[in-house]
């Protein structure tokens, strides 16, 4: 099985500002696994909170070729469990060799992915459209470029319940909101009472992430649910979320691929939690990936692909927050 990296730079339509960065170009990495004419393909993104960067993939990714030499007979789960040996300290690098390993297992069996798990795709749950944060008339602006029927608003400034309320005043949609750990307990609680009067579904990871005590106080006394994200990275963080938030956003290349997301998901409806699946501004490669998974969302935020100038792959498309599956097996990617 023959290995192949690409580096891409992607860049955006607009910079793209959350509480602690803003953007306007999204360096990405993708991996493609070929073997038997067959080509599977995944994708991570750098991402400096998370000290990961291309290079570093890159190298990682290096060191498994050994293990590819063979064409390879095992399950996507044990393959996972033989890369993880090596890969175990750089998720991302993972989650990019495990999706494009998934990809690849499901087009040689002549599958969609989410055939090859028995999903259902008849009731998917719409994709929000992010609106990161900028002044308010760009950010009214942002949002009448695309009418959308559910935005994912980002916040963490002095001014975020004036900007809920201005961008409320053009349309009708639901609102999610991120503070990328932005905010205090008092604030969030304090901000979700007016928000709810806005027509804001769900809060999300509003404090630090290792503020667990201050979690539990949001928890308790905040009007709206509360997702988590940067405090839910591994397997094992679901159960420590459970009683904390009301439900998890799981990122494949925090938690390594779609393999170990897929177990956090269930995990999560075991315990009650809602479940959501987000991206880290990824190409059409990962946003078909993730697209996967939908049956078992509650929620998502997929809309990376939207968000850049040009895209460099064909796969799943998205209409009014709809995904459109592509005809291909696999994750249905074709590089551009």
């Amino acid at each position: 099985m023959e290995l192949i990296l690409r580096e891409y730079n992607l860049k955006l339509k607009h910079t793209f500002t959350i509480s602690r960065k803003s953007i306007d170009l999204q360096p990405t990495l993708i991996a493609e696994l070929k073997s038997d004419g067959i080509s599977g393909y995944g994708e991570a993104t750098a991402n400096p909170y998370y000290n990961s960067t291309v290079p570093m993939m890159m190298a990682d990714l290096e060191k498994i070729k050994p293990l590819l030499e063979q064409n390879l007979e095992e399950t996507p789960e044990e393959f996972w469990m033989k890369m993880q040996q090596t890969l175990r300290h750089n998720s991302f690098a993972l989650c990019a060799i495990d999706n494009a390993y998934n990809d690849w297992y499901a087009r040689k069996k002549g599958v969609k992915l989410y055939e090859l798990w028995n999903y259902n795709i008849d009731k998917n749950p719409l994709t929000d459209y992010t609106i990161g944060i900028d002044s308010i008339e760009k950010m009214v602006a942002k949002m009448k470029d695309l009418p959308w029927p559910i935005y994912k608003i980002k916040l963490g400034t002095s001014d975020d319940i004036a900007i809920v309320k201005a961008l409320r005043k053009h349309t009708k949609a639901i609102f999610r909101i991120d503070a990328n750990c932005g905010w205090s307990v008092d604030e969030t609680i304090q901000n979700a009472v007016e928000l709810k009067k806005q027509g804001v579904e769900f809060l999300e990871q509003p404090l630090q992430a290792d503020d667990w005590h201050g979690h539990k106080e949001v928890f308790k006394h905040a009007v709206l649910p509360i997702i988590a994200d940067e405090s839910c990275i591994i397997e094992t963080d679901v159960l420590k979320c459970h009683q904390h938030f009301h439900g998890v956003n799981i990122k494949l290349t925090k938690c390594g691929g779609l393999t170990p997301a897929r177990g956090m998901l269930a995990q999560a409806r075991e315990l009650g939690m809602k479940t959501m699946a987000g991206c880290m501004t990824e190409s059409t490669v990962g946003i078909s990936a993730i697209a996967q998974l939908l049956p078992q969302l509650d929620y998502v935020d997929m809309d990376g692909a939207l968000l850049l100038k040009e895209d460099i792959a064909t796969g799943i498309r998205l209409d009014f927050g709809k995904t459109i599956y592509s005809e291909l097996p696999g994750t249905g990617v074709a590089l551009l």
